[in-house]
């Protein structure tokens, strides 16, 4: 029976390696992405907006571990995208999975926020960053998707 469900299910060694680079590119992206952020952060409020705290950049153990969580979330993320795309040629998939990890992402960082009750301006900041990292992680995806570097799950 197991022979069986192997030979009809469209989950085949090749479609996981296609995931695995595809969670590979994102994770990759995510945690440049992030880093990048973060350098434009540092940039921005310690020169134009003195009187927000924020973390500085610093590379310390901190900085590692959201550099981790960043490429986790990235890598879920293409794996997750590769399966909700497909080959369609829906915008709203794709539109829609970026909102939806953006926003789990940036929520959850906003309700970590919120019990330390920072800055309101850094509310918004957060929310809009994990929306950001997603979208720039779905247009390299989907870039890597059209130029054939990572095939697109079929499920027929």
């Amino acid at each position: 029976m197991a022979n069986n469900m192997n030979n009809t299910s469209p989950f085949t060694f090749v479609e996981r390696i296609e995931s695995l680079k595809a969670g590979i590119l994102s994770g990759s992206t995510a945690l440049l992405t992030f880093l990048g952020l973060m350098g434009l952060n540092y940039f921005i409020f310690t020169h134009f907006l003195e009187d927000v705290v924020i973390i500085p950049i610093l590379f310390d153990f901190r900085l590692i571990i959201r550099g981790m969580i960043a490429f986790l979330s990235g890598f879920l993320f293409g794996i997750t995208y590769r399966y909700v795309v497909r080959s369609d040629d829906n915008p709203h998939l794709g539109s829609g999975a970026v909102l939806a990890f953006g926003l789990v992402r940036g929520l959850g960082e906003l309700d970590a926020k919120l019990n330390l009750q920072e800055n309101e301006v850094l509310f918004v900041i957060l929310v809009a960053e994990s929306i950001l990292l997603f979208a720039v992680t779905q247009v390299i995806l989907d870039l890597a998707l059209k130029q054939g570097w990572v095939k697109s799950f079929n499920s027929n």
